[in-house]
């Protein structure tokens, strides 16, 4: 299997207001990048062009790692920052059951509250899930997706923020997973890395790196 994707590599000018306003407002964020993919994808044009995004942040500079099926840097505002763009196909055709891997992903793990008889039909309550229970969270979802952990690093970040279709304000809650793991199913996992894990994959989270581990 080898699905088209490219993975751009952003190093942000901490410099630039654009990124500042960004780095603000997930919102705004995800209107700059969707720059980057192609116009008149639809209703959906996210999921129409496979666009996700992690935000990742040492103690010397932050770097926006932006995957979709195509991807323009050139688009980006002036003075954003340093892009590098590299097409992921040797990554998916390296996947095969029993690759021994190291992953990072930062997710949105959550639970809908079920809802009374007399409020049925309703969608139910999203609750954010913390310390055990979401590590629970990512070990399901990380099976369903194709990959057997071996460990998992669990690192709380920053909520992100933005505004939702209506203006209101919305709050993201986000965890960041470093480990090791096992590939059990290739082809879900490379449908997992293509489309996402989780929810809020608007605001920077569900996208799934992986690396062959050492021997």
């Amino acid at each position: 299997m080898s699905p088209g994707a490219a993975l751009a590599r952003i190093r942000l000018n901490p410099h630039s207001r654009a990124v500042q306003r960004d780095l603000r407002n997930a919102t705004d964020m995800h209107r700059t990048l969707m720059r980057l993919v192609s116009d008149g994808l639809g209703d959906s044009p996210r999921q129409a062009a496979g666009l996700l995004y992690r935000l990742d942040v040492t103690d010397t500079f932050s770097t926006l790692l932006v995957q979709a099926t195509a991807l323009d840097p050139t688009r980006l505002p002036d003075g954003y920052g340093h892009a590098d763009v590299k097409d992921l196909t040797p990554v998916f055709n390296a996947l095969q059951k029993g690759l021994a891997v190291r992953y990072r992903i930062v997710v949105n793990p959550v639970k809908t509250e079920r809802l009374s008889l007399e409020n049925k039909g309703q969608r139910g309550k999203r609750i954010a899930l913390t310390g055990p229970d979401a590590d629970q969270w990512w070990a399901r979802r990380a099976h369903e997706a194709g990959l057997h952990l071996t460990t998992a690093l669990p690192t709380p970040i920053a909520a992100v923020h933005g505004r939702g279709d209506n203006a209101a304000a919305v709050r993201h809650h986000l965890v960041r997973y470093d480990g090791t793991a096992t590939v059990t199913d290739p082809d879900a996992l490379a449908e997992a890395m293509l489309v996402g894990i989780g929810r809020a994959k608007s605001y920077g989270a569900g996208l799934l790196s992986l690396a062959r581990a050492a021997a």
